[in-house]
């Protein structure tokens, strides 16, 4: 007899576009995005996949995706993801910790949100991750392929993303 079980992370990634320079001038000034987009991936990384395992099972010293490690990667490589990649291939890329009270957990979500000030991270974004550390170093739980648009000087991009666990 043979028994299987499968299980599923839907990544949902939603930019948000503002034109303010940081999230303190978003929240004072109670500005809107001006433009929304919103993807859906299914792309978790092997090495992320190998961490979990470690944090389920208290092996070895796994580092956790957690408000002190965390980072959203924004790259600018149009290469399609696939799980045996380790990180953002782009030649421009920018890791941004989380915003306070992330990540968080909803029910069978995890929710990571970040935002990318005026100066940061203008270039072309082409690829997302989320990263245990300051950058492509530390283990990378997935890398999904979206072109988000250019970032122009002088405006704040704040980026979430869902995983929804099944």
């Amino acid at each position: 007899m043979s028994f299987e079980e499968k299980g599923k992370a839907h990544l949902v990634w939603k930019l948000e576009k503002f034109k303010a320079k940081d999230g303190k001038e978003i929240a004072e000034k109670n500005i809107k995005p001006y433009e929304t987009v919103v993807s859906k991936h299914q792309c978790l990384l092997n090495e992320g996949i190998s961490n979990l395992i470690d944090l389920i099972c208290g092996l070895a010293t796994p580092t956790k995706w957690d408000n002190t490690n965390a980072r959203i990667g924004v790259g600018n490589d149009g290469t399609a993801p696939v799980a045996t990649q380790t990180g953002l291939l782009g030649a421009s890329k920018k890791f941004k910790g989380m915003n306070g009270g992330y990540p968080q957990k909803s029910s069978n979500q995890s929710i990571w949100q970040a935002d990318f000030v005026d100066t940061e991270a203008e270039f072309a974004w082409l690829e997302e991750t989320i990263v245990n550390a300051a950058d492509d170093t530390g283990q990378n739980l997935c890398r999904q392929n979206t072109s988000l648009g250019t970032k122009p000087s002088g405006q704040t991009w704040r980026l979430t993303g869902t995983i929804t666990w099944s």
